[in-house]
């Protein structure tokens, strides 16, 4: 699972990560299988107001006129509607706040005042679900709601719905294109055209670029706006304090106060585990899969003792920024001392601040910041008026303001922040930059999601997980893209026996366990349940698709079914389809394959291993009679992999396969298909 700087489809998912979750989401908020939204850091409010669930009577306490709500599962929709409020704010003198659906009830609507507006920007996930976030919001509205007026309508809601998802998922952009609809047949009045981004190429910023400048023009013209020099206006307050930087007051990356705690008393956090309380999971062993000395793929294995999973979860890594790119970070801004510690408050009462407090700015860099990710337009027009000198400020809103400069000059070379900001300024520090602007600008990590590759049966307290290391370069950029997750997750395997990495600060914040001497090596994980599984009966035959770090979860369902039979019971057929470049170099688990054979069919495909390229789609239809044989006897058919080319070509095959196989029309082939996905008997799990 890719997790590369700059490449859009980053949902590491380190997946990072989705993600129900036939999937999402290292990357973005857009129908992605491995995704999730949930952080560990602390997620305060000013005062009491925000334990209020009525939306409408928090805005009229806090004179606010427009509410943003996001239906996020990666943070890009969360990221994306506070820059919104803030150029609402700043442009045009607005009263904004930014809300998560999942902290309000929606029966209340129907007194939204006619003066005020409701932004929704939703992405879809899956088989276009709503974010875990917006699922209530959802279920109210698209249930004939009843509204607390005892009417059904919303004839007073002025609103604008935005879209994130990725085209190469079946329902795109269902999510946002519901949400419309719900608002629109309920009575509301949508300013502006419903707007969609699609993510599949790298484009949804501008999608919501190009959507937003038609919202303003709208909302413009109807309330009669006038467009002011835009002025940054803090929502955050940070200031230095006097504190010792190595004290256990003071957080260095743990995750919330019950770790903070723990480490201060010298003990593992306890559970329950979950998103906003990650374990701290000990790395058991670690092996590398490739022989190809220039390529790298990671087995690793996680001792989850007190965390519960089920075969086909994923395993979200939280992970940290490398020590190379948070020095150059440190570089950029002009940061005098980054380990000074510093208080982090909110200045509007309708605002929310996930860093916990105090810290220091070396660890809000290190472990909350996306410093490695690509650079928007949004962010570089922002950042403009902090530029050291007036012509590095003309250069940078240049950039920001003109689509193509932006693509040829920063998109393609691959910068991430620091170093455009250190390329447009000749090296000069950007020191006007208020570090309240950059928590409240750069994007912030989440964790990367990867398939677990163990069975809950076979190995309940330990996790596997199976990741490509991503290294890339490309003509034109003058530095290698590097996956942060994955690279990680490298250096941890070669700290397992004993060559400590000096690319990452792999030792826990406050180093109790002194780490990296005892083996006793930790990293921050969740699991993160998924719809990804099994038949209920071991009889059923299963079909598994899964090239790549694909076979992942299917190497533990290949290993469920083998407990289940080596138990007594009787197991089903069980055919897979797997492969990758070359058989002798990075085919993976090859030797345990073999001890599978009396239930499991195996099948390869070796992409450069000849002449004719091969992959696995190929060899479905060379067994087509077998594939078709087994979904009359009520196989599940499984997917894991690729989101575009891969899945696309799989399901082709499979149509093809059906209609030659059963003298079906491509009309009612597709019927077929799709009453197997009615009756979760096709699942997928693609990002």
């Amino acid at each position: 699972m890719a997790d590369i700087n700059f490449i859009a489809s980053v949902v590491v998912a380190l997946a990072v990560v989705f993600v129900a979750y036939k999937y999402f989401n290292g990357g973005p908020d857009v129908q992605s299988s491995k995704a999730g939204n949930s952080t560990p850091f602390g997620n305060s409010k000013a005062d009491e107001d925000g334990d209020s669930r009525d939306f409408v009577a928090l805005m009229e306490k806090n004179n606010k006129n427009v509410i943003v709500f996001y239906g996020s599962q990666t943070g890009t929709a969360e990221d994306l509607a506070s820059k919104l409020a803030k150029e609402l704010s700043s442009k045009y003198g607005l009263r904004t706040m930014t809300a998560d659906p999942e902290n309000f009830d929606f029966e209340k609507l129907d007194t939204f005042p006619e003066s005020h507006l409701a932004v929704f920007l939703m992405a879809s996930y899956g088989d276009g679900e709503p974010t875990d976030n917006a699922q209530d919001l959802y279920s109210f509205l698209g249930n004939s709601p009843s509204f607390s007026q005892d009417g059904e309508t919303l004839e007073n809601l002025n609103f604008a719905v935005f879209g994130l998802g990725n085209v190469l998922y079946e329902f795109y952009n269902k999510a946002g294109k519901d949400m419309h609809k719900y608002l629109t047949d309920l009575g509301g009045h949508s300013i502006g055209p419903y707007g969609e981004g699609d993510d599949s190429k790298g484009m949804l910023e501008e999608d919501y670029m190009a959507w937003k400048d038609e919202f303003l023009a709208a909302l413009v013209a109807k309330w009669g706006l006038t467009e002011r020099e835009a002025v940054y206006e803090p929502s955050i307050s940070v200031k230095e304090i006097e504190e010792d930087a190595h004290s256990h007051d003071v957080y260095l990356g743990e995750p919330n106060l019950k770790h903070l705690q723990a480490s201060k008393a010298q003990e593992i956090p306890k559970g329950p585990y979950n998103a906003s309380n990650p374990m701290l999971a000990k790395i058991t062993a670690a092996r590398e899969l490739f022989t190809n000395t220039d390529r790298h793929c990671i087995h690793m294995e996680f001792d989850t003792t007190g965390a519960r999973y089920t075969t086909g979860d994923h395993l979200a890594f939280w992970f940290q920024n490398n020590e190379e790119e948070v020095q150059r970070f440190v570089k950029a801004l002009g940061i005098a001392n980054p380990q000074q510690p510093i208080a982090i408050s909110v200045l509007d009462k309708t605002s929310t601040v996930r860093i916990p407090s105090p810290t220091t700015y070396e660890t809000i860099i290190r472990h909350f910041l996306e410093i490695n990710g690509p650079v928007s337009r949004q962010v570089l027009s922002s950042i403009a008026p902090f530029a050291p000198s007036e012509e590095v400020k003309k250069a940078t809103q240049q950039l920001g303001s003109n689509k193509e400069l932006f693509a040829s000059h920063v998109a393609a070379k691959k910068f991430n922040i620091a170093r455009l900001l250190l390329h447009l300024s000749g090296g000069q520090p950007w020191k006007n930059v208020p570090f309240s602007f950059v928590i409240e600008t750069i994007p912030h990590l989440q964790p990367r999601y990867y398939s677990i590759s163990s069975s809950s049966v076979q190995s309940p307290n330990t996790v596997s997980i199976t990741a490509v290391v991503e290294r890339q370069t490309l003509t034109g950029v003058d530095h290698e893209l590097r996956g942060v997750a994955t690279n990680q997750i490298l250096a941890l395997s070669e700290a397992l026996v004993g060559h400590p990495s000096m690319t990452y600060r792999l030792q826990q914040p406050h180093d109790f366990t002194n780490s990296l001497s005892s083996q006793d090596i930790r990293v921050p994980v969740h699991i993160r349940h998924s719809l990804f599984k099994l038949p209920g009966k071991p009889t059923v035959p299963i079909i598994m698709v899964g090239p790549g770090t694909g076979v992942a979860p299917f190497r533990g369902f290949v290993h469920e079914r083998a407990s289940q039979k080596a138990a007594g019971k009787e197991v089903g057929k069980a055919m897979l389809f797997t492969g990758s470049r070359h058989a002798n170099e990075d085919f993976l688990y090859r030797d345990e394959w073999k001890q599978f054979s009396d239930f499991l069919d195996l099948e390869t495909a070796f992409s450069r291993d000849s002449s004719k390229k091969v992959y696995v789609q190929h060899k479905l239809k060379e067994r087509a009679k077998d594939v078709f044989a087994l979904l009359n006897e009520g196989a599940v058919f499984y997917v894991c992999g690729d989101a575009g080319g891969m899945s696309h070509d799989v399901h082709s095959a499979l149509l093809e396969i059906v209609a030659q196989e059963g003298n079906l029309s491509s009309e009612d082939a597709d019927k077929f298909v799709r009453k197997m996905r009615s009756r979760n008997k096709y699942q997928e799990d693609v990002w």
